[in-house]
């Protein structure tokens, strides 16, 4: 076989690494979930962060849900941030702590949280993390308090975006890539044993790991960066799969764009970012932990892995026409299709009620939407944060 074969069989096989991590999650979610010891009657205080810039809509929601489980000791603070509307004194009056922040030069949620992080008591052993457009459901503190006591490290509730049930075929395949990025490729590491990311809201962290990074970032996806430098720094999140939050859907085409260039240029910077140090700290430090999350980050967004799949097996096609290998090809063409299975086999158990198969059968037209996002990634990538326009229905929390 010529060197050409085997150089380009090495590629594609390495190309073929992220569908096969998908695959893997998408089939280990498909196991039970072992059941978890409650131990919350006995969970320590904490500080609840909610950042807000502008979330005068939602906030009073928000505050209520997060009162009505707080415990003696507790303390809610919203970060006001750069807020222009009534966001603080609509807080204050739903019976959270309010504390303003204006600088006009450092704006995101990194910078938010790292100045609420600063108001909060310093015995309080907990912090959480809430997105103000979110709604927990019943319980959920004490058991995000509970489980980051107990086991000194960070950990992550299931968070979700959207129903599914939205009018709008793209928003009802948003909902679903959300569901698959945040429910069930976690529940897959989760039953392997291995670290998740963080989702940015529905996290609890022990105080010590939050003073071994820095949280005033500007990053625009804080929340996964966040994840991978607390993991570096030896506190790798785990999934709390009990725990539920649910957060609205971006209400319109233009604020959906925006939100989704914000989350998938920020994820392919992270993944450059991230992915090799994860890799090379596992293997230097002999932790199958950290080969695990390197693995899972090193997946990029969906839609560009299946614009950039189409690339390479093309390439392949013309290759073997050409007279060289049909190997290549094979190679990509089979890790999409095990890939393919083992999600839909994940659809089945988890998101067919959310989402039904003939939108599935949209998801072509759902790739092509994204091209405009990955063209600008080639010549503007979004490197400052901006907010997502919020819906103006109240968010409800499905049990």
């Amino acid at each position: 076989m010529p060197p050409g074969d085997w150089i380009l069989i090495g590629l594609m096989a390495l190309a073929a690494v992220p569908w096969l991590v998908l695959a893997a999650e998408a089939l280990l979610s498909l196991l039970p979930v072992r059941s978890e010891k409650s131990l919350n009657a006995d969970r320590p205080t904490c500080g609840i962060l909610v950042p807000a810039h502008n979330e005068a809509t939602g906030i009073v929601a928000t505050v209520r849900n997060l009162t009505s489980q707080l415990r003696p000791g507790d303390v809610l603070l919203v970060v006001a941030d750069n807020c222009t509307d009534e966001t603080a004194a609509l807080a204050r009056e739903a019976g959270a702590t309010v504390t303003e922040r204006h600088d006009a030069e450092r704006r995101g949620k990194g910078f938010a949280l790292d100045h609420g992080l600063g108001q909060l008591p310093p015995e309080l052993p907990v912090v959480l993390v809430v997105d103000a457009d979110c709604e927990m459901e019943a319980g959920a503190v004490d058991r995000l308090a509970e489980a980051a006591h107990c086991l000194q490290r960070p950990v992550q509730g299931v968070y979700l975006i959207g129903t599914g049930k939205e009018s709008d075929p793209k928003r009802q395949l948003s909902a679903f890539a959300v569901l698959l990025k945040n429910k069930i490729r976690p529940l897959g590491l989760h039953r392997a044993g291995l670290p998740c990311l963080l989702t940015g809201t529905g996290m609890a962290f022990p105080r010590e790991a939050l003073r071994k990074v820095n949280l005033g970032s500007g990053n625009i996806v804080e929340d996964m960066k966040l994840g991978v430098d607390l993991a570096l720094a030896g506190y790798a999140p785990r999934l709390i799969p009990a725990v539920r939050l649910r957060g609205a859907a971006a209400p319109d085409k233009g604020a959906a764009i925006k939100q989704r260039t914000r989350w998938e240029h920020g994820h392919v910077a992270t993944l450059i970012y991230g992915t090799p140090r994860l890799l090379a700290a596992g293997v230097f430090r002999a932790r199958p932990g950290l080969i695990g999350l390197g693995l899972e980050l090193g997946v990029p967004p969906l839609s560009l892995l299946v614009l950039v799949a189409i690339g390479l097996f093309t390439g392949c096609v013309v290759w073997w026409q050409l007279g060289g290998s049909w190997i290549p090809g094979a190679e990509i063409a089979g890790s999409i299709l095990i890939a393919g299975l083992s999600v839909f086999a994940a659809w089945i158990k988890h998101g067919r009620t959310t989402v039904p198969l003939k939108t599935l059968l949209l998801l072509p037209g759902y790739v092509a939407w994204k091209i405009p996002i990955y063209l600008k990634m080639l010549v503007s990538r979004q490197r400052k944060w901006v907010r997502t326009d919020r819906a103006a229905e109240e968010v409800q929390v499905k049990a």
